[in-house]
């Protein structure tokens, strides 16, 4: 299927190269259509943002191709390693169009086609900017989820070969952040949900550009439909000449996960956490294996947390929830059962304590991921009322 896109390519890239005159209209030029395909959501995690792609389809010849730029290989060796740090690297993938549709028919997920107003000579510039796209030096790329995706290539790919100039309307000043924007995708999804603000930092909370939003499938669709191009005798021409489904959104099945939303499970836990302390107190007893479990798991989860610090992901590095999620726990955590057994405090408690406090104040700054204020609690009364019940133990 890539040979024939190839082949395809090729003629075309050759009659071009071929022809005296680039901008003269050509029966070749005039038999190829170009499209930008959005695709609807479908509920596998990679694909609850949707898809971009391209469409390039020739009614002389017979070829009809959709073009895009999110293939990549999960039996990849290290993929979920290379992934979290920004080493992913994602391919120009081509498939007969019919295939593509059928995929995404079989998912349930609609596609939206917008039909571009180019001329001859844009045609031909996006046809050879695809056939260099497609050499096998070139095809794969350096994945980036906000910054260089499927949608922003394909983006660059058709506005970066328009030799008219690009009429951007007027854009409201609103405010939207890589995080509110993917959470307005992924609310139906609360543990993929939690998971994504887990491991996003600070920086997904800023206000981005209308161009950084394009990110998104939907968005830069959205986009195309008012954009327009100014002509050489001052008209203006909309980009989109046609907008319509090719495929028609069908029934998803939605599949069932963890019942229990991120929210009811920190509840949960400081319900538990509630009755262990006061059953302490009441008893007169120090539960340290209650505190060692919560320090090694909030550690574990710390230590994803400090992996990405070093990932390539901008949006990663420097994430406020590792106060609570801290790593260090793991390494104090047997010390301070130890000092628990003999009814004395460990100074990490403290130290916590001032990094519990120094997260819930952090809560200006960034937005954090369900359920974890409520977490942040939990902990807090931990450390509070270790200096409580030691006082209590000593007037028994």
């Amino acid at each position: 299927m890539k040979v024939t896109l190839l082949t395809f390519i090729l003629c075309i890239a050759a009659f071009f190269h071929s022809t005296e005159c680039r901008g003269e209209t050509t029966e070749a030029t005039d038999s190829i259509e170009i499209s930008l395909l959005t695709c609807e959501p479908h509920p596998a995690i990679y694909s609850l943002y949707g898809h971009t792609a391209i469409r390039v389809q020739n009614f002389s010849t017979g070829e009809d191709i959709a073009v895009n730029y999110g293939v990549f290989d999960f039996n990849t060796p290290n993929f979920f390693l290379r992934f979290s740090l920004g080493h992913t690297d994602y391919c120009m993938g081509v498939v007969p169009f019919s295939y593509f549709c059928s995929e995404y028919r079989n998912y349930g997920s609609g596609i939206i086609q917008q039909v571009l107003n180019l001329t001859d000579a844009e045609k031909e510039k996006i046809l050879a900017a695809l056939h260099e796209n497609y050499l096998p030096e070139n095809r794969e790329y350096r994945y980036n989820y906000f910054y260089d995706n499927c949608t922003t290539r394909a983006r660059d790919i058709l506005l970066n070969n328009l030799e008219r100039e690009l009429i951007k309307p007027q854009q409201a000043d609103d405010v939207k952040t890589y995080r509110s924007m993917i959470h307005d995708y992924n609310t139906d999804y609360p543990w993929a949900r939690w998971g994504n603000d887990i491991l996003l930092g600070f920086q997904a909370d800023r206000n981005t550009t209308h161009e950084e939003r394009q990110f998104l499938p939907f968005n830069l669709s959205n986009d195309f439909d008012h954009l327009e191009l100014l002509c050489p005798d001052g008209s203006h021409d909309k980009l989109v000449n046609n907008k319509f489904y090719v495929v028609n959104p069908g029934i998803q099945e939605q599949e069932k996960g963890f019942p229990l939303r991120p929210s009811i499970c920190a509840l949960i836990l400081l319900a538990l956490t509630i009755v262990v302390t006061t059953l302490e107190f009441v008893c007169k007893r120090w539960f340290w294996l209650y505190d060692t479990i919560l320090m090694i798991l909030t550690g574990i989860c710390g230590l994803v947390l400090t992996w990405m610090i070093f990932s390539s992901h901008p949006t990663v590095n420097f994430n406020l929830q590792i106060l609570v999620m801290n790593p260090l726990t793991l390494i104090f955590a047997y010390s301070v059962a130890r000092r628990a057994c003999q009814h004395k405090i460990h100074w990490w408690w403290k130290v916590w304590t001032i990094l519990i406090v120094a997260f819930l104040i952090g809560r200006f700054l960034q937005c954090y991921a369900e359920g974890m204020l409520i977490l942040a609690l939990s902990l807090l009364v931990r450390c509070i009322s270790r200096g409580l019940l030691k006082k209590r133990l000593e007037h028994r």
